[in-house]
Formats: C-alpha cells, sequence, structure tokens
C-alpha cells in the first residue's frame, strides 16, 4: 500500500522561495506518475505539476517557468522547487500517486510579508 508524506511547508516572504518534499513507501515508485497539487480557502484543489516514471514533467500555466517538480527514485521522493513565490500561491499543497490515486496529508504554504 502507498504512502505519501509532504514536508518542507511554510512561511515565506513574496519573491522568496520553498522546496516541498514528498517521501512515499511501498513498490512501483520508479514507474509510477507523480503529482503535486494545491488547494487554497475556499477554492477547489487545482493541478500544479506532474512527472512521469521517465522524468516527463507538466505545470499549470499559473507555475510555469516558477516552479520545478523532480524525483529521487532510489530515494521514493518526489520534490516541488518553489521560486518568485506570490500571495496567490499561498495554500495546502498536496503530493499524489497519480496511478493509484492516493494523496498525502498536505502541507502548508503562506506567502506573505
Amino acid at each position: 500500500q502507498v504512502q505519501l508524506v509532504e514536508s518542507g511547508g511554510g512561511l515565506v516572504q513574496p519573491g522568496g522561495s520553498l522546496r516541498l518534499s514528498c517521501a512515499a513507501s511501498g513498490s512501483g515508485f520508479s514507474i509510477a506518475a507523480m503529482g503535486w497539487y494545491r488547494q487554497a480557502p475556499g477554492k477547489q484543489r487545482e493541478f500544479i505539476a506532474s512527472i512521469s516514471g521517465g522524468g516527463t514533467t507538466r505545470y499549470a500555466d499559473s507555475v510555469k517557468g516558477r516552479f520545478t517538480i523532480s524525483r529521487d527514485n532510489a530515494k521514493k521522493m518526489v520534490f516541488l522547487q518553489m521560486n518568485s513565490l506570490m500571495p496567490e500561491d499561498t495554500a495546502v499543497y498536496y503530493c499524489i500517486h497519480i496511478q493509484f490515486g492516493v494523496w498525502g496529508q498536505g502541507t502548508q504554504v503562506t506567502v506573505s510579508s
């Protein structure tokens, strides 16, 4: 059974950076597509980025050029490097194992001065 645990969230000033991590347990990680979503207060959860087992990436238009998704299959981890953060990036960020539809518990990111 796959379990996901996110970390790395926090409070950052506009223009700052954060790196989120998602640690996975279970088998088959190296071939699984993984992704990041976020949910702001009062809004629906939205797609941010995904990465295939082979490393192909996709991004939402709102984060292209600012966020980078990556993975370390040996460590069973997925990362989201977030640069040039803006207040509208404030949300709970979730990691997802796309194939199995398994979500992590989320990590809060707050961008504020």
